[in-house]
C-alpha cells in the first residue's frame, strides 16, 4: 500500500492485517504504531507513513507501548522480493550485520558497500545498519523481558558493540532505560534456561495443516511433532538450539534454549521462516480463490478448473512450510526423491544419527531430541558407499555438501533464486523437481509449481488445468500447489479410514 488515504483507511479500520507492513507515526506524540492499535485514530494532518519500523525510529519516533509495533509479523513483501533489496533485508533478518557487518553483507550481495547503503535506503529511508540496530533493540527487549541476564550480557548478545550502544538505542526505541523495561516485566528465567517467545502472525493460520505437514515429515532424533506440538534442534551460527513450538490459530507460543544467547535474532528468524509466518494470507487466498470469490468475500466456488476456491475456502491461512536452513532442505530433497515419507524420515534419521552432532541441551533431553543435522563439511566427508540410500543418491548428496563446504553454492536468504537453480541443477543427479522443491521451501519461494511431480501432474490433469489457469495462479503457485497436495492427501486418507472400516 503506497496510497496515503488507502494506509490512513486501514488504520481507521484499525485493520491488523497490515500489521508490519507499514507503520503509523504520530507527529504530535512522537510514537509510532502498528496499524491496527487500539488508540484514538489521530488527525491525518499529524500522521506520516513508515515501511519499516528502523525508519520511523531514525525519523525520531519511539514505539507505542500499547500496540506494541515492534513485535508485529514482519512484512511479507521480503519473503517475496527476490531483487538486492529483498534479499538483503532477508540477510539482516537472519543477524548478518552483527556477524559480519555491513561490508560482509555488501559481500554476500556483490555490490558495493556504498552502492548497497544508496539502495536500501531509497527503498526503506535507512541504510541497512539502522535496520540491524533495529533488530538489535527488539531482540535487547526480548532477552531483557524473558530473561534475568545481566544487562552487559543482554547487550553483546543482542549485538550492540557496548553497554552504552545498548542503553542509547534502547532508550531512542522504547523511551524507557533496558532496567525500566525489566522492572515493570514480570520477571524472566536465568541465563541458559529456556526462553518463552510469542510470535506473531496474521490470520487466518492453518496450524492444524502446517502441524501435520511437519509431524508427518519429523526426522527421528532431529525432530519431533504431534498435532499442533512441534520441536527440533537449530543449527545456528554460534552453537546448537533446541525449539519447541505450539500453533495457535492467532500466534505461535515457543519455547527456545539457545548455546549462545547471541543466536537468539537468528534462531526466531529461521522458526518464522519455517512457519511461514510472515505471510499476508488474506492477500493470497482472495487471490487464488478469485477476486470475487476468494476466501475472504465468503461466496468462493470451485467451478472452474483453475478456481481453486472451494479449498481456500475450506483451508484459509494455510501456509507452505519453510525450513530453518536451506542446505538441509537440498539433502532431505535428494535423499526423498523416489521414496516413501516415511522411507525417507528412516534414512535421514540414519543420516543424522551418524554424521550430526550430538546436542546435550535439558529442553533437547527433555524432549527426546539427540543430533543436529550433519554440516556440509561432515557430509563433504563421508564415503558415499556408506550411506544408507543407492549409490548415485548417496554421490548426489556428497558432491552436494561439497559444493557448499568449499562456497560454490550458497544456501541462504539472501541468495539470486535463479542463480542458485542453476547451480543447483549442475550437479549430477539433481533434476528440476529437486530445484523447484529446493526453492519453495527452502529459498521461499512463493510462486513455484511442481509441475514435474507425478501426483500434481495427475491432480492437474483430473481437475482439466490449462496453462492459463496456472498464469492466473501467479505470484502464489507455491501456495496454490500446496492446497493441491494438501486435498489430495485428504482425499487419501478418508478413502484409507472408510476401507479400513469396512
Amino acid at each position: 500500500m503506497e496510497d496515503f488515504d488507502e494506509r490512513y483507511r486501514a488504520v481507521s479500520s484499525r485493520d491488523e492485517r497490515f500489521d508490519g507492513m507499514f507503520f503509523t507515526a504520530v507527529r504530535t506524540t512522537r510514537i509510532y504504531c502498528r496499524p491496527s492499535c487500539p488508540a484514538t485514530t489521530p488527525l491525518a494532518r499529524n500522521v506520516e507513513f513508515h515501511r519499516t519500523a528502523a525508519a520511523a525510529e531514525a525519523a525520531g519516533f519511539r514505539a507505542c507501548r500499547r500496540c506494541r509495533p515492534d513485535s508485529s509479523p514482519g512484512s511479507p513483501e521480503w519473503d517475496v522480493r527476490a531483487d538486492a533489496v529483498g534479499r538483503a533485508v532477508r540477510l539482516v533478518r537472519d543477524g548478518v550485520v552483527e556477524r559480519e557487518g555491513v561490508p560482509g553483507l555488501a559481500q554476500r550481495l556483490g555490490y558495493s558497500e556504498r552502492h548497497l547503503n544508496r539502495m536500501i535506503t531509497q527503498e526503506l529511508g535507512v541504510g541497512p545498519l539502522a535496520l540491524a540496530q533495529s533488530q538489535r533493540a527488539r531482540t535487547a527487549r526480548l532477552l531483557v523481558e524473558t530473561t534475568d541476564m545481566p544487562m552487559s550480557d543482554v547487550a553483546f548478545a543482542a549485538g550492540f558493540a557496548s553497554v552504552r550502544q545498548f542503553n542509547d538505542a534502547f532508550q531512542r526505541a522504547y523511551d524507557r532505560s533496558p532496567r525500566e523495561m525489566r522492572r515493570r516485566g514480570a520477571g524472566g528465567s536465568a541465563a541458559g534456561e529456556c526462553l518463552r517467545l510469542r510470535l506473531a502472525l496474521r490470520r487466518p493460520f492453518d496450524a492444524d495443516a502446517l502441524g501435520g505437514f511437519l509431524a508427518d515429515h519429523a526426522v527421528p532424533g532431529l525432530e519431533v511433532g504431534e498435532g499442533r506440538r512441534f520441536a527440533r534442534v537449530l543449527s545456528l551460527p554460534h552453537g546448537s538450539a533446541v525449539a519447541e513450538l505450539v500453533l495457535h490459530d492467532d500466534h505461535v507460543s515457543c519455547r527456545v534454549q539457545l548455546q549462545d544467547p547471541r543466536d537468539l535474532t537468528a534462531a526466531v528468524a529461521r522458526l518464522r521462516h519455517l512457519l511461514d509466518l510472515d505471510a499476508d494470507p488474506v492477500a493470497i487466498d482472495r487471490a487464488l480463490g478469485g477476486e470475487e470469490g476468494g476466501a475472504g468475500d465468503g461466496g468462493a466456488s470451485d467451478g472452474g478448473a483453475g478456481d481453486l476456491g472451494a479449498l481456500v475456502q475450506e483451508r484459509p491461512g494455510l501456509r507452505v512450510p519453510g525450513t530453518v536452513d536451506a542446505f538441509e532442505t537440498a539433502v532431505r530433497t535428494v535423499v526423498g526423491q523416489q521414496v516413501s515419507v516415511s522411507g525417507a524420515r528412516t534414512v535421514i534419521g540414519r543420516l543424522v544419527a551418524a554424521s550430526g552432532e550430538t546436542v546435550e541441551l535439558p529442553l533437547a533431553q527433555e524432549l527426546g531430541l539427540t543430533h543436529a543435522f550433519p554440516t556440509a563439511s561432515a557430509l563433504a566427508a563421508v564415503d558415499p558407499e556408506t550411506l544408507p540410500m543407492p549409490r548415485s543418491r548417496g554421490r548426489t548428496v556428497v558432491a552436494l555438501a561439497r559444493a557448499v563446504d568449499v562456497g560454490d553454492l550458497v544456501l541462504d536468504g539472501g541468495v539470486d533464486r535463479d542463480a542458485v537453480s542453476r547451480a543447483l541443477l549442475a550437479v549430477p543427479g539433481i533434476g528440476p523437481w529437486t530445484v523447484g522443491y529446493v526453492r519453495m521451501r527452502g529459498l521461499g519461494d512463493p510462486d513455484v509449481l511442481l509441475e514435474t511431480d507425478l501426483v500434481l501432474r495427475r491432480i492437474l490433469h483430473a481437475r482439466g488445468t490449462t496453462d492459463a489457469d496456472v498464469r492466473r495462479w501467479a505470484p502464489w503457485r507455491s501456495y496454490a500447489g500446496m492446497h493441491l497436495w494438501t486435498e489430495h492427501l485428504a482425499r487419501q486418507a478418508l478413502t484409507t479410514t472408510r476401507g479400513s472400516r469396512a
